[in-house]
């Protein structure tokens, strides 16, 4: 009778803490340092979930191995809601594709709360390069085998242009860097000739004229460069590889608490304020359920399997 007394207890006690949430401050992970475009992204959002919970929200960077450090963390965290992981495709696709001997699964070691968006993407070519459409960058490429090249400053570059030459039929020689700080004044003085790269001074140097952007890795075009094709305008819808983040928590989250952070998440990504901050760091907002979320996640860590095994890209 005393266990059953217990149990009861305890049960109550755990709804009554669940009906209560939050009821003090969530730490909100993100696997990168201040700067780039992840730290204030991250920000952002918690500053409005903040608002939106009533409950302050403290970001705590954590970098490390393209954030695979933090991920590893969370999932030995407890699974309360009062810890969140901003995970990008770095650490729920990358960092496990790229490695013979995974420290996590992403798909079983994670609760997935909600999607925050897709990063803006754009394919630029040097000015040099008598091209202003990617059919013409194509076809200049076949007319001229091994005469251009590209450059990469992280594993999703290499992925992004191992699909293009996939699907086009184009061959480029691959010049490697150590991520984009170094390949930008590469591309901009026209030692390397094209490039995916991020948002910020790549989209102040098409501006300039400095660079030529001629397709967006998004579904719809970018408000930074509304000129701009997507992709699939461009004509090769072939290319799929996307930059993603999402919300996740530590594994068996309560489902009442993944409820409540999903709806307070979504929220947070209508709000025009928050909308045009994301935008301004090159984040197209866009929420999700759990479910969807994690079906994202499944189909891309497929994609990266595949596309890491066609690259020869060898594992750690």
């Amino acid at each position: 009778m005393k266990k059953f007394v217990f149990a009861l207890a305890a049960a109550l006690a755990a709804n009554v803490s669940l009906a209560q949430y939050p009821n003090k401050p969530i730490r909100f992970i993100v696997g990168f340092p201040p700067g780039g475009s992840a730290d204030p992204t991250t920000r952002i959002i918690g500053v409005a979930l903040q608002e939106q919970l009533g409950q302050a929200v403290v970001v705590e960077n954590r970098p490390g191995a393209d954030s695979a450090i933090a991920a590893e963390q969370v999932t030995r965290l407890p699974a309360d809601g009062y810890t969140i992981f901003f995970a990008s495709n770095s650490a729920m696709t990358a960092a496990v594709a790229l490695r013979k001997q995974p420290t996590y699964d992403p798909l079983k070691d994670f609760t997935p709360i909600s999607l925050v968006g897709r990063a803006t993407i754009f394919f630029y070519v040097h000015p040099s390069v008598p091209a202003r459409t990617l059919k013409e960058f194509v076809d200049y490429a076949k007319a001229n085998p091994g005469k251009l090249n590209y450059g990469t400053g992280n594993p999703l570059s290499i992925l992004y242009n191992q699909q293009l030459m996939n699907a086009t039929g184009i061959s480029m020689l691959h010049v490697p860097y150590k991520g984009e700080g170094p390949l930008n004044p590469d591309i901009i003085a026209g030692r390397v000739q094209s490039a995916f790269l991020s948002t910020g001074s790549a989209v102040s140097n098409a501006k300039d004229g400095r660079l030529r952007p001629l397709a967006v890795l998004l579904e719809r075009r970018s408000p930074l460069l509304p000129e701009v094709p997507t992709i699939s305008e461009a004509g090769v819808p072939e290319v799929t590889v996307r930059q993603w983040a999402g919300v996740y928590g530590p594994p068996k989250m309560p489902r009442e608490i993944v409820e409540r952070l999903n709806k307070e998440v979504n929220a947070v990504l209508k709000r025009p304020d928050v909308l045009e901050k994301l935008q301004s760091y090159g984040y197209a907002a866009e929420g999700s359920t759990p479910e969807r979320l994690l079906e994202i996640n499944r189909a891309d860590l497929e994609l990266w399997r595949k596309l890491v095994k066609e690259a020869g890209i060898p594992l750690e």
